[in-house]
């Protein structure tokens, strides 16, 4: 570019004169700068100054220079070669850093998405080794578990490890601290193992090495290595959390089932239960048909329905709500009750009763049931023990007493709980 600038500098001169040649070299000496840096644009810059000074500055062909203006033309050109390379040089670094962080984006960012198309733990991991194995050339492994660290994923599969090689995966998992061939902690390891964290919360461990012995990252790619793993630790407690959700919805609808299992044993054996116990209770008093049956039929009656009752109250309360009602909340699982916002405070007895009336909120249950479920089957003709509970219920939570409008009683057959502002 030097020379050609020189041929048309000299098929200027002689017509228009030496003062526009100078402008000819800079093209020269900014694209070197541009295109190749400090050192071509020194060269360019140099060059040019020779080039100039030889065939254009008096005396000719020579490299003295006697006007001040040449010494100036050549120092400006060198100055111009100088500035030039170091701002290009800039721009080329800015522009490298620029597609090293686009690549390393569009790395993290397809990690992500192939670890987003997983579903399962054992999915995730065998995509994680896979990408790792594939971005760094080297073989991969996923770990997980105290004490005894459990391989979830490995590739190329079959890769085993050593005594050294588990008491690094264990001191990984145990302290978040990179282990093994390279670090700081067992150097003896064939693996090199980093931490996947969460915080505070190791979630497993990466392990990478590689067949010649040489360890597997340098400084830069164990910066992208970090930005895999906060990917591959999302990803997992991603598929925990959905793992719990199922388990958690499975469970309430066991619970479910169970509660309305339970309370249709209840409604259905029960009524039937009361009737053989009449029917027992009617043939005494007339004393017909054997009596020592009839006790016998009386007493497992008896047992059945206190086995029931036993099988009822294992319903999920926790999954019932407060029941909320005119100022009353009765929350059946903390085992409070709140009036106005201030907490009162009740007997076991009279919690027993008001809790049963809540389980069963607008239904109308009667003494009998009410005094076999508090008090016990032996109790269940002690009506006067309901009605100094409910008394005292009364006097604790109705804004009336005399006018009861939360525990209602039904003459002759029992007490209902109203469920209303």
């Amino acid at each position: 570019m030097v020379a050609g600038s020189t041929l048309a500098g000299l098929w200027i001169a002689p017509q228009w004169g030496t003062a526009a040649v100078d402008m000819i070299y800079l093209p020269a000496v900014l694209a070197a700068a541009a295109l190749w840096g400090l050192g071509p644009a020194l060269i360019a810059g140099m060059s040019a100054a020779l080039a100039y000074n030889f065939f254009f500055t008096e005396p000719v062909h020579t490299f003295r220079m006697d006007r001040v203006t040449d010494i100036v033309t050549v120092v400006v050109l060198l100055i111009v070669a100088l500035v030039t390379s170091q701002l290009a040089a800039a721009i080329r670094g800015q522009a490298r850093l620029a597609a090293a962080h686009a690549a390393r984006n569009a790395t993290i960012a397809g990690f992500a998405g192939r670890l987003l198309s997983s579903g399962s733990e054992a999915e995730i991991a065998e995509a994680a080794c896979d990408e790792l194995h594939r971005l760094f050339d080297c073989n991969a492994m996923l770990v997980r578990g105290q004490p005894e660290p459990v391989v979830l994923a490995a590739v190329p599969a079959g890769n085993r490890l050593t005594p050294s090689d588990i008491a690094a995966a264990a001191l990984t998992l145990e302290l978040g601290e990179p282990a093994g061939r390279g670090t700081a902690r067992i150097q003896p390891a064939e693996w090199v193992f980093h931490a996947i964290r969460s915080g505070e919360q190791v979630l497993g461990a990466v392990g990478l090495a590689r067949d010649d012995g040489v360890p597997p990252l340098d400084e830069q790619r164990l910066l992208l290595l970090g930005s895999l793993l906060d990917q591959l630790a999302l990803a997992l407690e991603r598929a925990q959390l959905e793992r719990e959700t199922q388990d958690f919805a499975a469970t309430r609808d066991r619970d479910r089932l169970r509660a309305s299992l339970l309370s249709s044993i209840g409604h259905d054996l029960r009524p039937r239960l009361t009737a053989i116990d009449r029917a027992v209770r009617e043939l005494r008093r007339t004393a017909n048909g054997d009596q020592q049956l009839l006790s016998a039929i009386g007493s497992e009656a008896v047992q059945l329905d206190r086995y029931i009752a036993n099988l009822v109250e294992l319903g999920p309360e926790g999954d019932l709500p407060p029941v909320e009602s005119a100022g009353i909340k009765i929350d059946l699982f903390n085992r409070t009750v709140i009036k106005d916002g201030e907490p009162v405070h009740l007997t076991p007895k009279e919690f027993g009763v008001l809790a049963e009336l809540a389980k069963h909120r607008g239904r109308l249950l009667s003494h009998a049931h009410l005094l076999r479920t508090v008090w016990g089957p032996a109790q269940e003709r002690q009506i006067e023990y309901l009605r100094v509970a409910v008394r005292s219920l009364r006097q604790k939570l109705e804004a009336e007493p005399s006018q009861p409008k939360l525990i209602v009683n039904e003459p002759g057959s029992g007490y209902r709980l109203v469920v209303g502002s």
